[in-house]
């Protein structure tokens, strides 16, 4: 029996998501996650790489996803950060920092 997709792929999808709602197409390359614990949560540290084409609307949706709100079954993001952000030409590449934890 499968328990659905973890908490690295909720967030790929999430982050994808996000940014084709708000007009521009991110690719993810390289996704790194590490699970974690305190003594009350448990989760998972992950550390990202977008790529996506230089726009005006993907500087707007980096201003504002630090902020945005995802809904994961069964886990939580308790913390997103964009951590640098390159520019080569017309491609963009992002580093992203997150925290999910698991909703039980």
């Amino acid at each position: 029996m499968s328990r659905g997709p973890d908490a690295a792929t909720l967030i790929e999808r999430g982050l994808i998501a996000s940014a084709e709602a708000a007009g521009c197409a991110v690719t993810i390359p390289a996704c790194d996650c590490t699970r974690w614990a305190s003594a009350t949560f448990v989760g998972a540290q992950h550390r990202l790489t977008l790529k996506a084409r230089a726009s005006v609307e993907l500087d707007a949706w980096l201003v504002v996803l630090p902020e945005a709100e995802f809904a994961f079954r069964g886990h939580l993001v308790a913390d997103l950060a964009v951590t640098r952000v390159s520019r080569e030409g017309d491609t963009v590449t992002i580093q992203i920092e997150a925290l999910t934890v698991e909703d039980r």
